[in-house]
């Protein structure tokens, strides 16, 4: 955590237009829960072209990066169509066109790409058994050729070991539960490499469900998983993933998906999609209220998650604990002025039961 710097808060306009340009590699920090898809959407409101997209676990997210022209390189594990084989994927159709190329990782490596641009390495070992895949062994599929893979050898033992170069993305879009003002986020639940995606980032912008006073996170430091000082924007956006889920937040709106993996059938239906729910909308606000609009405020509401609360952890300590309420040291009956003095009259204490 850290309490450094001032207010970071900007709307999703501001910080999309300030921080993410033509040609950025871009990654969504977020695995499988809590997608960032009021971000999402301004890259294609902002019109955003040339992006390389990381995603670990691609979905709607990459579709409408896609459908918006937006990104032309995509790294990723998978890309996972929830409407199965029958419906369209402009992944696919872009990637079969030539108009998109894909470099396709395990969850394993792709995460090891991150960690090494994290760890500030220029690159991870990984498992051996991976050489005998397609996923190493074809290289001309993608945009990295040669450059996706690479065997050194071990200075301990000789043998031959794959490793993978790291992956330093220009900007992390990341959408957790709660932040403060200055930046600090705090996300629980699948983490996946939601994690090493931030820390490897140049940049990061962070969006959450709702601002909080800095005294929350000071009181919760296991969920805060990006310090301040690395997040330059964050924005309070209420449902800023919908319709995907968040732990604490809500459910996967499946309604929703079923109308966007419908749209993407065919260009006619991707084209009213973007138009209605993305061009046609100027952010968030009026994208719930449109959602309202149509579907009314009670089925918004059945997607919001039931309550399950952990279990409260104590975080009282030994420093702490030294002092009385009053700000008195139990065992010196002196307040910190008066321990400093005596330090500074004393050269040293030596305290004896």
């Amino acid at each position: 955590m850290s309490t450094a710097g001032s207010s970071k808060v900007m709307t999703t306009k501001e910080a999309i237009g300030r921080f993410v340009h033509d040609g950025d590699s871009v990654i969504t920090g977020n695995y499988t829960e809590g997608m960032p898809m009021s971000m999402i959407f301004e890259l294609i409101r902002q019109r955003k072209k040339n992006l390389t997209y990381y995603s670990q676990s691609g979905s709607i997210d990459a579709e409408f990066l896609v459908a918006g022209d937006c990104v032309d390189r995509m790294c990723s594990a998978f890309i996972h169509k929830w409407a199965g084989r029958g419906f369209g994927s402009m992944v696919e159709r872009y990637q079969r066109a030539g108009k998109l190329l894909v470099e396709d990782y395990t969850n394993f490596t792709y995460n090891a790409r991150l960690a090494a641009g994290a760890f500030g390495y220029s690159f991870m070992p990984v498992l051996p058994a991976i050489m005998d895949s397609d996923v190493f062994k074809v290289r001309n599929s993608g945009y990295m050729g040669e450059k996706k893979f690479d065997v050194v050898k071990c200075p301990f033992t000789g043998r031959e070991i794959p490793v993978v170069p790291a992956a330093n993305p220009d900007v992390c879009l990341l959408h957790v539960q709660r932040a403060d003002r200055k930046g600090n986020a705090q996300h629980w639940g699948g983490l996946g490499s939601t994690v090493h995606a931030c820390l490897a980032s140049k940049t990061i912008i962070v969006s959450c469900e709702e601002l909080v006073d800095y005294d929350i996170i000071k009181s919760s430091p296991h969920h805060t998983i990006v310090p301040a000082f690395r997040v330059s924007a964050v924005i309070e956006e209420p449902y800023g993933c919908h319709p995907c889920d968040l732990p604490g937040y809500s459910n996967p709106d499946r309604p929703m998906y079923s109308l966007i993996n419908s749209a993407f059938y065919c260009e006619d239906g991707l084209k009213s999609l973007l138009d209605e729910w993305v061009y046609g909308l100027p952010d968030r606000n009026a994208y719930i209220r449109h959602y309202i609009d149509l579907f009314g405020q009670d089925t918004l509401n059945r997607y919001r998650a039931r309550s399950y609360y952990s279990a409260p952890a104590d975080y009282g300590v030994a420093f702490e604990s030294a002092w009385d309420a009053n700000g008195r040291s139990i065992d010196l009956g002196v307040d910190m002025e008066g321990l400093v003095q005596l330090i500074e009259e004393k050269g040293e204490l030596v305290y004896v039961k």
